[in-house]
């Protein structure tokens, strides 16, 4: 590969810094009053995680040749979303978790009523990102964009999936069943991040759009049946989190529910799926295809 042609390890590493920088510049200072909830905000939002989010944010607008500076702001905002569910779901009301990202949750390094407030205070910064007047040139398209992140983190979506999850537990689920949970849990998020990706290009619309949806469905899937592969086989010190937990909680999963042999194959369909979807769209829909790939046969 050429500099200016890098593999996807320097690409995905190029843009995890860059993301990194982004949210950097954009959360609230320390040492600005509350600094206790800014100081949890970067603690929660900094040094840590996959970033697939911005990864999808960032290929689908290199698709569309998106300009750099409004995918920092949708791939922020799709960030803080998945950073604010994370610290709402370790918390003891919902998951009861003490280590995220190889290390201890929001709850447990500050407090519960803190980790509450980052968790609001991040979805907010979304929105507020998303409403700033350089995203898109067009307010209506704007709008658009600000309604489908809306929509991915609302009671249709991420927050509803986590309803459904909650009132799962210790409950056998087949597999449409797990689907439908995790079309909303996880899928609804990811699908956003890709769209908003595609939108920062210009309005998004007809064949492209579809494409790019069916594309984001079978990953956003593929990530979850991975992620349960992953808590049954891997070590917490592999994956940054607690592993095993969601069998010590009872709740369903892919490989509850289907077996360990059966998830990986329905990972490997998954991905065959997404790059199905993309293969009218040629060698700018590269990364995506690559992104589709990592996700699969990640082992963290």
């Amino acid at each position: 590969m050429t500099a200016a042609d890098p593999g996807f390890t320097a690409w995905m590493g190029g843009i995890q810094a860059r993301i990194e920088a982004v949210l950097a510049r954009l959360l609230p200072a320390a040492h600005i009053a509350p600094s206790r909830l800014h100081a949890a905000m970067r603690y929660a939002a900094l040094d840590g995680g996959k970033r697939v989010r911005p990864l999808l944010t960032y290929a689908a607008g290199e698709l569309v040749q998106a300009g750099p500076e409004r995918l920092d702001t949708a791939a922020a905002a799709v960030e803080l979303i998945h950073a604010y569910s994370l610290v709402h779901d370790d918390l003891p009301c919902m998951d009861d978790d003490v280590l995220r990202r190889g290390k201890p949750t929001v709850h447990v390094e500050y407090d519960e009523a803190t980790a509450l407030l980052v968790g609001d205070a991040l979805q907010s910064l979304a929105f507020q990102l998303l409403a700033e007047p350089a995203l898109a040139e067009d307010p209506r398209a704007q709008l658009e964009m600000i309604r489908l992140l809306a929509g991915a983190a609302g009671s249709r979506g991420m927050a509803g999936g986590q309803q459904i999850d909650l009132e799962s537990t210790g409950k056998h689920l087949e597999a449409p069943e797990l689907e439908s949970m995790h079309i909303h849990k996880t899928g609804a998020l990811i699908r956003a991040a890709v769209l908003l990706g595609g939108a920062c290009g210009g309005a998004l619309e007809g064949e492209l759009r579809d494409r790019l949806d069916q594309y984001a469905k079978a990953v956003g899937l593929a990530f979850q049946v991975v992620d349960d592969v992953l808590d049954a086989e891997a070590s917490s010190a592999t994956l940054g989190k607690t592993a095993g937990k969601d069998a010590r909680q009872g709740k369903p999963t892919y490989v509850s529910a289907m077996g360990l042999a059966h998830a990986r194959e329905l990972a490997q369909e998954l991905r065959q799926n997404a790059h199905a979807a993309l293969a009218p769209l040629g060698t700018p829909a590269r990364r995506l295809r690559e992104i589709a790939d990592f996700i699969v046969l990640r082992k963290f």
